[in-house]
């Protein structure tokens, strides 16, 4: 049997004189070596993608973080800080796979920008500066660090119990991660189910209970030398079995 086909969408990279649809190696390592799937790099052509031809070949989404923020409009807000950088095309590419994919059932993982992206394509809001926020801690990573110390673990997250992430990790109570974010949940979409806190309230992990997939969103990064980090390897381990059913019940239809 083919290994189950993960669509990791893109972002919209200038890369020297020329544009890129471009995803880090890190995102697709995860989707090789984490769920035992076949990765695709989506490109960010927003209505130019033709989503039911993507949304008909997949098996599974991965979301992945990026620089660029989810542009404030789409939760009814203006631009707090213009010198963030945005991705109109990503935005217009995504969050409609994301309300597609949630209502058919495909698995889905995110990851950051694709936390905060579910959020968003579901109808919550985000904090543009969580810093600024009463009450929250600073979340960002230290960009003069060493990349190893920037994803290093920054803080615990305390698990539902019960949860879905939970059940995957083994019932344990808490777990050590990273944190490289300066945007988190504000208003969590109707029918969200949170699955994980930080010690300031922020809604650290999510699922959608409401669809008939595998539905999981990751504020952190699990990504990060996944091979490495057992508590990573379960969830992405979750995520391709979910998959792989997906793929062996969408054959049995065609």
């Amino acid at each position: 049997m083919r290994k189950p086909l993960v669509l990791v969408p893109a972002c919209v990279r200038q890369i020297g004189e020329h544009p890129y649809h471009a995803a880090q190696m890190k995102y697709v390592e995860a989707v090789t070596l984490g769920a035992d799937c076949a990765p695709v790099i989506l490109p960010a052509l927003g209505d130019g993608l033709d989503l039911e031809t993507m949304l008909a070949v997949c098996d599974g989404i991965m979301l992945t973080g990026s620089a660029s923020n989810v542009h404030p409009s789409y939760y009814e807000q203006t631009v707090y800080n213009p010198a963030l950088p945005q991705d109109l095309a990503r935005d217009a590419t995504v969050l409609p796979l994301i309300r597609a994919a949630v209502k058919r059932g495909i698995p889905v993982i995110a990851i950051c920008r694709g936390f905060q992206e579910m959020n968003v394509a579901l109808g919550g809001s985000l904090h543009q500066a969580v810093q600024e926020v009463t009450g929250k801690m600073d979340h960002r990573e230290d960009p003069a660090l060493p990349l190893e110390e920037q994803y290093g673990p920054a803080h615990p997250v305390f698990l539902t119990a019960g949860g879905v992430l939970a059940r995957i990790l083994g019932d344990v109570a808490q777990i050590a991660v990273n944190s490289l974010h300066g945007q988190g949940i504000d208003r969590l979409a109707h029918g969200i189910a949170v699955e994980a806190v930080a010690a300031d309230g922020l809604v650290e992990a999510f699922s959608v209970p409401a669809s008939p997939g595998f539905a999981l969103a990751l504020q952190w990064h699990p990504e990060w030398r996944i091979t490495e980090n057992p508590v990573s390897m379960r969830m992405f381990a979750a995520f391709g079995q979910a998959c792989r059913a997906y793929q062996v019940a969408h054959e049995r239809r065609a």
